[in-house]
């Protein structure tokens, strides 16, 4: 499978959240490689969106948003959670999508030790899960995932393009009713 392009990095925030559904991230570790294909994003653009970190201008933790598409943004939330995130748009323009749950591929046992023992289908339904169970620690923030031989999104399937529902993004408190979050119906992996 072929590794997913800067330039199809570089469009509309909403448009690469929708298109990245079906993708697959692969995690690439010593001994084997970790697979899911992506089954819920969530779309976050700069101001006028309050939940993005960049709604306020560039942080510390946001200025990666500012850079080129197609890095790696993992931050951590609760004190307790990494997020995986991948920058969207220019450079100019801010922009990143979160990816909210996986389908498992390839690796299982990896992740079920990774997560403690958890059956299949608690391994990847949700933001935290899928960090941790596919080793994406700080340490990962700003991996070019164009070119990197570690983590990287690489093409999947498309059949099941038109089987996409719209929503809400969860979590947040401000611009929840924007239909920002992708998933794919009736998939056992989207985040409860």
């Amino acid at each position: 499978m072929d590794k997913l392009s800067r330039s199809f990095f570089a469009r509309d925030t909403a448009e690469v959240a929708r298109d990245l559904l079906g993708a697959v991230l692969v995690r690439n570790l010593e001994f084997a490689p970790l697979r899911g294909k992506i089954v819920e994003t969530e779309a976050y653009y700069g101001e006028g969106d309050p939940p993005s970190h960049a709604s306020s201008g560039r942080t510390g933790r946001s200025k990666i948003m500012w850079e080129k598409p197609g890095l790696a943004y993992v931050y951590l939330i609760y004190g307790v959670h990494l997020m995986f995130n991948v920058v969207t748009e220019s450079p100019a323009t801010p922009g990143a999508v979160l990816i909210r749950a996986l389908e498992p591929l390839e690796g299982l046992d990896i992740m079920k030790s990774n997560r403690g023992g958890v059956g299949t289908g608690d391994l990847t339904d949700g933001p935290g899960k899928l960090t941790q169970a596919f080793e994406i620690g700080k340490e990962k923030n700003g991996e070019d995932l164009v070119r990197s031989s570690e983590l990287w999104l690489s093409e999947g399937s498309t059949h099941e393009r038109d089987e996409i529902e719209t929503s809400g993004r969860i979590g947040v408190s401000q611009g929840e009713d924007e239909q920002l979050r992708f998933f794919l119906v009736n998939n056992g992996f989207v985040s409860r």
